[in-house]
């Protein structure tokens, strides 16, 4: 018993020459037929589409507000009581307008008798350049002559500015905002007179956050929806250089035209800023992918049929799709099976029809 038992397990480890060269040489099909298993594998097939890039510009939306181009508050430059005033407020001034004027007082008996000593000095003078022409008078008291003349005409030209300070006048076309004088108001020098703002053209301003401040220029088109419903256009005229402490945004004002002064001062409005035009894809988030380091791109097909890896940047999200740039101009992008495909695999594309892309 003892030499059967042995006998049957050493007939165990001894296999048929034939039996395993057959197994070696072919292995059996789905379909039942045998094939050679060293005979070379079909690469694996992969879904393409030949895809274009597009002209794209990048949209900005952010919130913000209409603002005056020019503000200025008037204040007093002489002494005085208000005599007149001649502009109400909420009206519209032109240039050099007057809004105020204060009473001139002793100012115009003063400017005479500082007349009548120019005239006085400039005879003195005339008669000490006569006298120091034939050697009479010496060179210094010709020069106390000429000094004494140009100090009344320094004078005279002082109190015909005092004078010309009395009338306030407008310093740009603009809307008298508010007054802060009546008539019979004493003011001193530096007194608050009218505030006068300028709505032609008008700002819209808003902030724009570090990241995208980088996308915008001076001079790039820009839209403001107003709360009323009403849309402006208009240009990027400043971009702010320094990013505000606490918010870490940058200031933007769009100028837009306003003839018939009907945008106002301070009106909540929604702005739209478009960056400069760039090449870009439109894709599915389904077909990106990571790569061995973590980086976000596309496989696509080159002309050796063999898997590239491209890193994209991702530029707007959209509900039907994204903006991507980074990628060559054309490429055949890998739609169905770019998981199961590494970069510098040699594989099969099949293009994308028109069904199999629905």
């Amino acid at each position: 018993m003892t030499i059967a038992a042995v006998g049957w397990v050493l007939s165990g480890q001894v296999s048929d020459p034939k039996r395993s060269a057959h197994a070696v040489g072919s292995e059996a099909g789905a379909d039942g037929k045998e094939r050679s298993a060293l005979a070379p594998q079909p690469y694996r097939q992969v879904r393409v589409r030949a895809i274009e890039s597009q002209s794209w510009r990048q949209e900005i939306i952010i919130r913000g507000r209409t603002e005056a181009s020019r503000s200025v508050k008037l204040r007093a430059e002489t002494a005085g009581r208000i005599v007149e005033i001649l502009a109400e407020e909420g009206k519209s001034v032109a240039v050099d307008e007057p809004i105020v004027r204060l009473d001139p007082a002793e100012r115009t008996a003063a400017l005479a008798e500082t007349m009548a000593l120019l005239r006085q000095r400039a005879v003195e003078f005339k008669a000490a350049n006569a006298l120091a022409s034939k050697g009479y008078r010496s060179d210094t008291k010709l020069a106390e002559a000429q000094a004494q003349l140009d100090a009344a005409r320094a004078k005279v030209s002082q109190m015909k500015t005092d004078i010309a300070r009395t009338t306030v006048g407008a310093p740009f076309d603009g809307i008298l905002e508010k007054r802060f004088v009546e008539l019979g108001d004493y003011l001193k020098i530096g007194d608050d007179l009218a505030s006068i703002v300028d709505l032609d053209p008008i700002l819209v301003v808003g902030a724009v956050s570090e990241r995208e401040i980088g996308s915008i220029r001076i001079g790039l088109e820009a839209t403001a929806t107003l709360v009323d419903g009403r849309s402006v256009t208009g240009i990027i005229r400043f971009i702010g250089a320094v990013a505000d402490a606490a918010t870490r945004t940058f200031r933007v004002e769009i100028v837009i035209p306003n003839k018939d002064l009907s945008v106002r001062d301070g009106i909540t409005s929604q702005i739209r800023l478009f960056a400069a035009e760039v090449r870009a894809h439109f894709l599915q988030p389904a077909l990106l992918t990571l790569d061995e380091n973590g980086r976000l791109g596309v496989k696509a097909v080159d002309a050796d049929d063999r898997v590239t890896f491209h890193p994209v940047k991702i530029l707007a999200d959209r509900t039907n799709g994204i903006w991507v740039g980074g990628l060559p101009e054309r490429l055949k992008l890998i739609t169905v099976g770019q998981e199961f495909v590494r970069t510098g695999q040699r594989i099969k594309p099949v293009a994308e029809t028109r069904e199999s892309a629905s």
